[in-house]
This record gives C-alpha cells, structure tokens and sequence, in this order.
C-alpha cells in the first residue's frame, strides 16, 4: 500500500485541565521516512500531547497541521481516517480474542452476499499470517488466543494492523517500557521497518537508549513546555538523560523559534 509523503506539525499547542498546565506553547515535527521520539519523564506531558495529535483531546490554543493544512480531529477515528494511527499503551486488544480477530476488529472481510453475507475468516486469516510475517513474527496460526502472544509480538501486531489498513504516520505510546530486551529489540526492529517503508512515526518514550538506538530527531519534554530539540548526531545520550533531569544548559538546545517551527 502506497504511503503518502504525509508532515505532521503541531504548533503552539496549549492544552490545561482544572489547575494544571499540562502543555504550554509546544511546537513539534515529524515528516514521511523520520522517527521523531518525544522524550520525557512521567508527567511532562507526552500522554496530553499524543492525545491531542490523535483527537482525544482538543487544544485549548495553538493548532495541528497536516501536510501544511490546518486539521481538527475530533476523535482518533478522524485521526485514523487521515492516516495517522495510535498504538496506545493499552493496545486496545482483547486478550481472549484470537490473534485474527484483533487484527481486523470490526473491519473483517467477508463473503457472499445479503442474507448469506458472512465473515471471510479465511481469508482474515491469511492476511494476518502474511502481515504478521512481513514484520517478522511468525505464527502457526491466526486462530491462537492473543493472550498467548509475548509483549513484544502485541506490540507488533497492533503496528502491523496500523500499516496494513493504510496508516502514513504511527503514534507509538511508550511501545517498549513494559518489555525485555529481547522484545523491545524486535520492537524497535518494526519501527526502522516501518520507517524504511515512508511511515512517519512519533515514539513517545522515557528510555532514553532506546531512543538513541532509532531516533532520527530528539524532542525532549518538561513540565509541559519543550525543553530541546535536536538531530541525530547533534546530541549524546548522557545528554539526553540530563536534560530529562534537568540540566541547566539544557535550555542552550531550544532554538530562538522553536515555539513556531522554523528549526524543522
């Protein structure tokens, strides 16, 4: 399936609950063939701001752009009908469904016609297996109970179904923080596959090693505001982790503009 060369930019976003600021002026982003990781420890606002990317949240201020064009998603099927597809945490699998029945959830093929119209789990079947094996997890069967799958390969999946029903970007909430090293390997693999194939992809993370290894740009988070911006290249990850801390000279990171984007 053909991937668009999609941009997606957030600017000036600001987005406050009852007293609190969760986010304040924040400006990211992310284009076809790039993984940017959005770094932060717990409570800098990553969760709002993905939320706010995929329409479960409106901004209080600022705006989302996509390919250069203003959007408002009102919900994370709006999202996802634009190509931007979020792997939240949860997963939003069935644990007790099969491995096929969570990757076409509610979107399942079928056969014949009126009255006899019925689910083509054959066929589901099949594509699975392939989709799944494309990313390399191969299975016996699509028929086994999900539950039955390591972390890792439910991570897998749901990037797997993303790409399969026509994603151009990926919103990947802390993917690999519950997982081994094993897994979080295989996870990190799919993410430089699916980056290979054009996909635009935004990994929120608190390892700043994971993010080292696939990172192609660094957006690292703090009490709500953007704290630093940088390149592949242009930063360390001891670096990285101070400025999660809260290095003083972290601030050195931000270009005069950051707030508006002309960095990117």
């Amino acid at each position: 399936m053909a991937i668009s060369e999609v941009t997606l930019e957030a600017i000036r976003i600001t987005k406050h609950f009852p007293g609190v600021a969760a986010l304040t002026d924040v400006s990211l982003k992310v284009k076809a063939g790039e993984i940017l990781c959005l770094i932060g420890d717990n409570g800098a606002g990553k969760s709002t701001l993905i939320k706010v990317l995929s329409g479960v949240y409106q901004p209080d201020a600022g705006e989302v752009q996509l390919d250069g064009k203003p959007v408002s998603f009102r919900s994370p099927h709006d999202a996802l009908e634009a190509g931007i597809a979020t792997v939240f945490q949860d997963l939003a699998m069935i644990p007790l469904m099969s491995v096929v029945g969570n990757f076409f959830l509610a979107r399942e093929p079928s056969t014949g016609w009126g009255p006899f119209r019925r689910v083509d789990w054959a066929s589901a079947e099949k594509i699975t297996l392939t989709e799944l094996k494309r990313v390399g997890i191969n299975l016996h069967s699509g028929r086994q109970s999900t539950s039955t799958l390591s972390g890792g390969q439910r991570q897998s999946v749901a990037i797997a179904r993303a790409m399969y029903f026509g994603a151009s970007m990926l919103i990947l909430d802390e993917p690999t923080s519950a997982l081994g090293v094993h897994e979080a390997a295989i996870v990190l693999r799919l993410m430089a596959t699916a980056r290979a194939d054009g996909l635009a992809i935004i990994f929120i993370t608190h390892n700043v090693t994971h993010a080292i290894a696939v990172g192609d740009r660094f957006t690292v988070l703090r009490h709500g505001r953007n704290y630093a911006d940088a390149r592949r290249g242009e930063i360390t990850r001891d670096e990285l982790v101070g400025l999660m801390a809260a290095d003083e000279e972290a601030p050195s990171l931000l270009g005069p503009d950051l707030g508006v984007g002309e960095r990117y």
